[in-house]
């Protein structure tokens, strides 16, 4: 019985380590420069580059275990890195350096009747756990936004990415050494081991936010056992509806991008609702394109009723996320059941209308409860790189702190800066 609890004692007190010395980085990070953060994330990105082979051969090791697990095609091209996808990680730093500073900014100042001068200034969060699965390019993006907002990462990527993340992770550290700023900025966990993961969610004296990013097992996990803030990630239930007031062509367009493009990524639409005065017309032709292109339909009685070879869907459909090339389709009456069936059913992510009328498009953006509400656009716009952000360390769906994509900007928080002449307060 005593090797389990000394096994433990060894992963708290490593764990702990990382923690302290993350906590000294981001008191460094504080202090530096825009111009110097900027030199370190040019940097990372030109290690990344450089380090392209080596990364991709660590993928491959990677993929290889990964499929011997038996992981599904979704979760394995999550995982898959190729020169593309290594380019585009290092071109998604290098768009991170770009990015305006988003510290030191006066977010609001006023001068009180007594003469006191406040200032609200942004500043950085301090010290970040990130908890995330699969895509390894999250090491790369995760850690060059926290670069860019001043705050030290503690990244713990999943199992089946270890060696990818490893590898990319080396570039994040070489590029932070090579520009004088604190290697300790960008840290991993020491270990695999599950119990390092609880350990770092107690460490609440050297973290001050944890970012989970990946399935609702993880999220629920971090939520119940973490003492720290946690800024979710959760299910990317994303819907997109098509009113009577809709294009045709346009529709069509849309609902094949926002199924198809990529259907393992969270803003993958995974359930159409369709008015039901067009339903007769116009389904029958998204159904054709969207099986056309390898996708399955599951969709309710009414769907069935004009396009029989669809699939009847279960309740459970209308709550899952397929991260596959799997729809769920339900017939609506009018904006306002797809308003009421996302009310019941959407996991407050992204949602999509395609209506010429105006006053419909309106009212959907109004009501509609989700981070990112698009009028005409496909729900695979939900991306932080696609907002101008660079990159995106995941879609917050809460609503305290940040909401929606979170780029570097939502890692800040802010203080008053109060001066004054020699007030005191009567």
């Amino acid at each position: 019985m005593n090797a389990p609890d000394n096994r433990d004692a060894e992963i708290e007190q490593a764990v702990r380590e990382v923690g302290l010395r993350a906590k000294a980085a981001a008191a460094a990070l504080a202090q530096s420069t825009a111009a110097q953060r900027t030199r370190a994330l040019e940097a990372a990105a030109a290690a990344i580059r450089a380090a392209s082979a080596q990364i991709i051969e660590a993928n491959r090791a990677d993929m290889a275990a990964a499929q011997n697990q038996s992981l599904s095609a979704a979760m394995l091209d999550r995982l898959r890195l190729d020169a593309g996808r290594v380019e585009a990680m290092a071109a998604g730093v290098a768009a991170v350096a770009a990015l305006p500073d988003p510290l030191g900014r006066t977010l609001h100042e006023t001068t009180r009747p007594n003469g006191l001068h406040i200032a609200r200034v942004s500043v950085p969060l301090g010290v970040i756990g990130i908890i995330y699965e699969s895509r390894p390019n999250v090491t790369a993006d995760a850690g060059a936004l926290c670069l860019r907002a001043g705050n030290a990462a503690i990244l713990r990527g999943g199992s089946e990415s270890r060696q990818s993340s490893a590898a990319i992770l080396a570039c994040l550290r070489r590029a932070l050494a090579e520009t004088g700023l604190p290697e300790d900025a960008m840290q991993g966990l020491p270990t695999t081991d599950r119990r390092a993961v609880g350990a770092l969610l107690r460490l609440a004296d050297c973290v001050d936010i944890i970012v989970p990013r990946g399935g609702r097992g993880l999220i629920e996990r971090v939520q119940q056992e973490s003492r720290i803030p946690v800024l979710a990630h959760l299910d990317g239930l994303c819907h997109t509806y098509v009113d009577g007031g809709a294009d045709p062509a346009k529709a069509r367009r849309i609902v094949l991008n926002a199924k198809m493009r990529r259907t393992g990524v969270c803003g993958a639409t995974e359930t159409l609702l369709i008015d039901r005065r067009i339903a007769a017309a116009e389904l029958p032709g998204i159904a054709e394109d969207l099986r056309a292109a390898g996708c399955e339909l599951r969709g309710d009685d009414a769907a069935r009723a004009i396009d029989p070879r669809i699939g009847l869907a279960s309740e459970a459909d209308w709550d899952t996320e397929y991260l596959d090339a799997i729809l769920a389709i339900a017939v609506v009456d009018g904006v306002a059941g797809a308003i009421r069936h996302i009310a019941r059913h959407g996991s407050h992510h992204t949602e999509a209308i395609v209506t010429e009328d105006k006053a419909v498009a309106e009212r959907f953006l109004a009501e509609v409860d989700a981070a990112i509400v698009l009028v005409n656009a496909s729900t695979q716009f939900a991306d932080g790189g696609e907002f101008g952000m660079g990159a995106e360390i995941g879609i917050a769906t809460g609503k305290l702190h940040a909401r929606g994509p979170v780029g570097a900007e939502q890692l800040t928080s802010y203080k008053y800066l109060v001066r004054g002449t020699g007030q005191i307060r009567p």
